[in-house]
This record gives structure tokens, sequence and C-alpha cells, in this order.
């Protein structure tokens, strides 16, 4: 546990150093698009690719099922039919967000590169001033007036973006883990809403949304999972692999508590509140479906590259459920997640996932 910590540690300095490191941006005349509108684009690509992959699916599923009332198949051939429908639709909702996830590690690599200008404006649109158009301008005037309007919402809408270390408990601890801590990696990104409880207190918040978390694992020791039955072995690969990698990819919905310590602002004798722009501190949990499991070895035999992907269900738990925490400043927090759930159904050793990290919650 200790190696794991100091490793986590180490990487967190070295993002935030990036972070405090880059340049700011030059401000000019001209509205540009921002980093956070180009990530609510993406996230709505990704929203959209999963409902469309859905609505596909319900008429694959409503074409099944009259063949099987007009008795051209059988029950079992019908429930053989969806399930390979399923399995086949979730490949390709894989597949295409595979595409999104590259423009988004583009655009986060912009952002801590400095290479994006900052939003101004919150939730709306982005304004930038220079001297000639200060706090002192009429369009100063008006945008200050805009967020008064705006900071009456009780509800706002974020942009979720996580990465970090993933691995798993085994008797409660990873002291002996069957994993690299350094290869081993979780991704997560999706859509959040924020609603304040209170009226007129702006601590307490209900958080909840949708996400899709990606969980890597890489064993240690040359070794693969291998299916026996329905139990899921780490054994020794007859192979010299140059990587193995074991991915559960899951559709969640998180809900957690937030306490926001951005302070209440009044303008004109009334009062406006904001979010993420103090200490916050959320804790919770999670719950969700698996969408798929995926191995992924590569290796080299007589100067040719290998590069094997094994797709199926590998006894993995199709269900998750966690508890979660993160604690951070503004945007930006420290991020806990552990599954109650086991990794894998019937195992006799009972491992669970446990990830660490930062999270990005943009406004």
């Amino acid at each position: 546990m200790r190696n794991f910590t100091i490793y986590l540690a180490l990487s967190l300095c070295l993002f935030a150093s990036k972070i405090i490191a880059q340049e700011p941006v030059k401000k000019t005349e001209q509205t540009t698009q921002t980093f956070e509108s180009r990530a609510k684009e993406i996230a709505v690509k990704i929203e959209n690719i999963t409902k469309e992959e859905k609505e596909t699916l319900k008429k694959e599923i409503k074409e099944v099922n009259d063949l099987l009332e007009k008795n051209i198949i059988t029950n079992q051939q019908a429930e053989e039919k969806k399930k390979s429908l399923a399995e086949a639709r979730a490949v390709i909702i894989e597949n295409r967000i595979a595409v999104v996830q590259e423009e988004l590690k583009e655009l986060v690599q912009q952002k801590v590169d400095g290479k994006i200008e900052e939003e101004f404006k919150r939730n709306s649109f982005a304004i930038v001033f220079n001297k000639s158009n200060g706090k002192n301008s009429e369009k100063y005037k008006k945008y200050r007036d805009s967020i008064a309007n705006l900071s009456e919402k009780r509800t706002t809408s974020q942009f979720v973006f996580a990465l970090g270390l993933n691995n798993a408990v085994t008797d409660g601890s990873v002291e002996n883990s069957d994993f690299k801590f350094a290869g081993s990696r979780f991704y997560e990104w999706g859509l959040s809403y924020n609603t304040r409880i209170f009226k007129n207190d702006n601590l307490l918040h209900l958080k909840y949304g949708a996400s899709l978390i990606y969980n890597d694992l890489r064993p240690t020791q040359n070794r693969v999972f291998v299916v026996n039955g329905d139990q899921t072995d780490l054994e020794n690969s007859p192979i010299n692999l140059k990587s193995s990698r074991f991915r559960n990819v899951y559709l969640v919905a998180p809900l957690h508590l937030e306490f926001d310590l951005t302070e209440k602002k009044e303008k004109d004798g009334k009062a406006y509140f904001r979010t993420h722009e103090s200490l916050r501190f959320g804790i919770g949990g999670y719950a969700g479906v698996r969408i798929k499991s995926k191995q992924k070895t590569e290796y080299k035999i007589d100067d040719i590259d290998y590069d094997v992907k094994a797709k199926g269900d590998f006894n993995a738990s199709n269900f998750i459920y966690g508890l979660s925490t993160y604690i951070g400043y503004k945007e930006t927090s420290l991020y806990l997640k552990y599954d109650l759930n086991p990794l894998f159904q019937n195992n006799a050793i009972k491992q669970n996932n446990v990830s660490l990290g930062l999270r990005f919650d943009f406004n």
C-alpha cells in the first residue's frame, strides 16, 4: 500500500505542476470557443451515440419478438439472438466512443498545455476583456447582470472527466497486488447535474448524472486471465508478453451529497449563488451495468508483432455498485472510488476494484 501511495502522490504532483506552470493565455477581443464548451460538445456526442445504438437495439429486439410471436423461431433461439444483438451493439458503442475518447484526450492535453482559452462567463458563452473593454464598460455591466440572473438557478450542469490509478483489493489490501500500480488506470467521463438543496443556503447540493467508466488492470509476472468454468484465474502465459491488459467498461449513475463552501454573493440587495468556486467535498456512491469486458495481449514471435483482443464476459459481475468521495478546490478534486461488488461473480478469491485519481467538474 505504501508503494501505491507514493506513486500516486508523485503522479498527482507532476500533474499539478504542469497546470501551475502553464503560461497565461493572451486575451483577444474576439469570442473564442472555450474548453468547457468543447468538452460539453464531446459529452453530447457520447450521449447521442449511446441513445442511437440503444434505439437500434430496441428495433432489432422487436424484430426478434415478432419472429417469436409468429413461431418462426423458438424461445431459446430468440434469447440467444437477443444476447448476440446486445453484445454486438455493445461492441459498436465502444468502438464509436473510442473515437470520441481520442478527441477528449487531445482536448485535455491542450488544456494542460495552456493552448485553450479559459471560460470567463459561466454557463453560457465566453466573453474576453481587454483594456478597452474592462470592468467599467457597458459590456461588462451587462455580463455582470446576466451572471446574477444565471446564479438564481438552483440546478446547474457539469461535464465530468476523471483519470487516475486503478487496482483491486484482495483480502482487504492492495499491498501484494496481482496488478501493476503504474500501468493499471481508470477513466471516467459523463454529465452531471448539481441541485442546491436549500433555497437560501449554498452549502448542500445534490449531484447526480450518468458516466462511462473504463477500468484497466495490468497483471504482473507475465500472466493473463483464463476462464475455467465459473472461475476466472490469473495464469502464467506460455508466451513472453510485451503487454497484458484487462478492461471492464461500465455505464453508471453516480449520486453524491456535495458540500460547497462558495460564499453567497449579493447585488442590489439580492442574494445569488455560485458553485465550484471554493473548497468542495462530496460523498456518495454509484450503480450501473457492465457494457463490455476485453483482454488485450501483445507479444512478438519471429520478428512479427501480434496484438490479440479477446472479448467476452470473463465471468465478470454484470452489475456494479460502490462508494465514492472527492475533495478539492474549484473544478479539480482528489477522487476515490471503491466497488462493493466483486470483480468476478463466482471466484473463490474475492477482489474489489478501487480507483484513486483526479476529477474535473467543468461548468
